[in-house]
């Protein structure tokens, strides 16, 4: 696959189907140490934030990439074509801590051009971000009730806005 640097101005995507259809992989931690997590995301946003571009995303305490989220100042959210679909259902349901998943997927780690977490070779499409704010939900603050029901195992998420640094992709789909 061949990406190509993607400005901002140009950057174009349905922001609705991109994470709703596509799913994305989130990845946070070290590439040069080896030492990263990731796992498939279907809820965040993006726009514009501070006069920053960002995006925003979710991640439950209990989930092993959370701990990576905490300790890094930044993170990759990554696109892939269809034919990886079963290697993002397997980065969604199986965790880190027990197995090196990222290989048992198939799809290939590799350096990021500005961040330190790793984009994949496989993807069309790489959004490097640096973290600008994170919060934890606090279900008092839920204006509608049913949001709560998502929820019963009391494990809130933590919301994270990384200001994009960089994309890259197949600029046949996003431009």
């Amino acid at each position: 696959m061949s990406n190509q640097t993607i400005s901002l101005r140009e950057f174009c995507c349905k922001s609705h189907s991109i994470w709703e259809d596509q799913w994305l992989l989130l990845t946070s931690g070290d590439y040069e140490e080896q030492k990263f997590n990731s796992m498939t995301i279907s809820w965040g946003s993006i726009g514009v934030m501070w006069n920053k571009p960002f995006i925003q995303v979710v991640v439950r305490p209990t989930r092993y990439t959370y701990g990576f989220m905490q300790e890094y100042s930044d993170f990759t959210v990554c696109t892939f074509p269809e034919a990886y679909r079963k290697s993002l259902q397997l980065l969604g349901s199986k965790s880190g801590r027990d197995s090196d998943k990222i290989a048992a997927s198939g799809i290939s780690p590799c350096k990021s051009s500005i961040v330190r977490a790793p984009a994949y070779l496989e993807a069309n499409l790489v959004i490097e971000c640096r973290k600008i704010y994170s919060d934890e939900f606090r279900p008092q603050a839920f204006l509608d009730p049913s949001i709560d029901n998502l929820y019963s195992k009391n494990d809130y998420h933590t919301i994270y806005y990384g200001e994009i640094l960089a994309i890259t992709g197949d600029r046949t789909l996003y431009t």
